[in-house]
């Protein structure tokens, strides 16, 4: 089969050997991945894939089951699916454990499947089973036009939690407040803050999604309503910054640090089977939908991570393999 295949910070597209099926795992022949950052990371050599997992880049992809492992009864041999990776999604095929696998939501295309496990994933993980949302909570969303922003801000309006979001054009939050965000703030046009506390009355927000890490901490935690819970899911501003304990205690806040990629095969499943129970209903009667800003063939990916690196997406850039 072909891949890609980082050589010297370069994306080639090459004959690789095809992964080994195991027990409980499904094959897939992709039809379509998307690009996350941690895809751009990796190419960097900063994100190293978990122990055991592909070192092909690709975190998602949608297919077709060519081929289920002994004890697989999830799926079967021809269905249409999309699934969560731990790697291996830059390629024709990919071998995945079968609870990270789902099939495709009914009335959504192959493309349109590839652009949902990664991000739905994550925002559904840390919004509702890390940081416990309730319903009318208010929520603050950072990069609110990225993949998990867009998935996130639907995810808040189905589940009644007012947000705001922060983007890096007035163009882009109109594109937020279009699917949902009632409020939005341009990060060029420096601290949030304010903006924030005036939106919610002076009370602040019980919820934020943060992919920036130390850049925002401080006003993070400024923004927060007493017991309000903080999720860092990156660290793009920055890994080190003093902490405002006395704050914390006085609020009772919580700091929860997050991750997807490397959680173990049962912790996934349960992800997804979240998923398949709270939002592929939503998905399927159209009041949830993924957000794709561009589709280009595997071969020029990277023209894809130059297109992420630009900081001008809305939404999932996808890589289309057949």
């Amino acid at each position: 089969m072909k891949a890609i295949v980082v050589e010297d910070k370069n994306l080639i597209w090459q004959d690789v050997p095809e992964p080994e099926l195991g027990v409980g795992e499904v094959r897939i022949k992709v039809h379509a991945t998307a690009v996350n950052r941690a895809d751009l990371m990796q190419r960097q050599g900063a994100y190293p894939p978990p122990p055991g997992a592909s070192p092909i880049l690709g975190l998602e992809c949608a297919g077709e089951v060519l081929e289920v492992g002994e004890g697989v009864t999830r799926v079967a041999t021809g269905d249409s699916v999309c699934a969560l990776l731990a790697g291996g999604g830059y390629a024709e095929q990919v071998v995945v454990p079968a609870g990270q696998v789902l099939p495709i939501p009914e009335g959504l295309t192959m493309l349109e499947a590839a652009a949902i496990p990664e991000v739905f994933a994550t925002a559904y993980l840390n919004l509702y089973m890390e940081a416990g949302l309730k319903t009318g909570e208010r929520v603050l969303l950072h990069a609110g036009a990225s993949g998990v922003g867009t998935a996130a801000i639907q995810l808040c309006k189905t589940t009644h939690n007012p947000c705001f979001v922060t983007a890096g054009s007035s163009e882009k939050i109109a594109r937020c407040q279009a699917l949902g965000a009632e409020e939005g703030w341009d990060r060029h046009q420096g601290s949030f803050r304010t903006s924030v506390m005036d939106w919610s009355g002076g009370d602040g927000v019980d919820v934020i999604l943060d992919p920036v890490g130390a850049g925002y901490l401080a006003d993070n935690l400024a923004s927060l309503n007493t017991d309000g819970r903080l999720v860092v899911i990156g660290l793009m501003g920055g890994m080190e910054t003093p902490l405002n304990l006395g704050l914390m205690m006085m609020k009772r806040l919580r700091i929860i640090g997050s991750t997807l990629r490397a959680r173990p095969i049962a912790a996934k499943a349960s992800v997804m089977d979240a998923l398949q129970k709270e939002v592929w209903p939503c998905l399927e009667a159209g009041t949830i939908k993924p957000i794709v800003e561009n589709v280009i063939p595997i071969a020029e990916a990277d023209r894809a991570h130059a297109l992420i690196s630009s900081n001008e997406t809305v939404g999932k850039v996808l890589l289309q393999v057949v």
